[in-house]
């Protein structure tokens, strides 16, 4: 089987995100699971940790790379990314699945094509969030 070296890494920024959703590891990583297989990834195992006094981190490692979240509920902000090597996943289809589920006030996105010769940085269209 031939690998491709094509991938597609979303990051997303989000801000006035409601601090419960933010603060709940459990239930951040039901969400980022349900995200990975919403795209067609493959989940291959997820790591999770609930900070004290507040804050979470979830990463889900895929087949074909990985999905991850880190969270600061004081300031409403989540940190979002997504990469996917080869053409069958689509890590946009992750990441507008949270950002239905965390629906932030404000989001700023980018989305890297790799694997192609040098970088390519374009403006994602995102569905469920207003780019700023």
């Amino acid at each position: 089987m031939e690998y491709s070296t094509f991938g597609r890494h979303v990051a997303v920024d989000t801000w006035g995100v409601d601090f419960d959703l933010l603060n709940n590891a459990e239930f951040l990583q039901a969400q980022m699971v349900e995200a990975a297989e919403a795209c067609g990834a493959t989940v291959l195992s997820v790591q999770s940790k609930q900070f004290e006094p507040q804050g979470a981190t979830v990463l889900v490692l895929l087949s074909e790379s990985h999905l991850s979240i880190h969270t600061y509920p004081e300031k409403g902000f989540a940190a979002l990314d997504c990469y996917t090597c080869g053409e069958t996943v689509d890590p946009q289809v992750a990441i507008e699945h949270m950002l239905s589920v965390l629906k932030p006030k404000t989001t700023h996105a980018k989305k890297l094509v790799r694997g192609m010769g040098e970088l390519q940085v374009v403006e994602p269209e995102l569905k469920h969030a207003q780019l700023v």
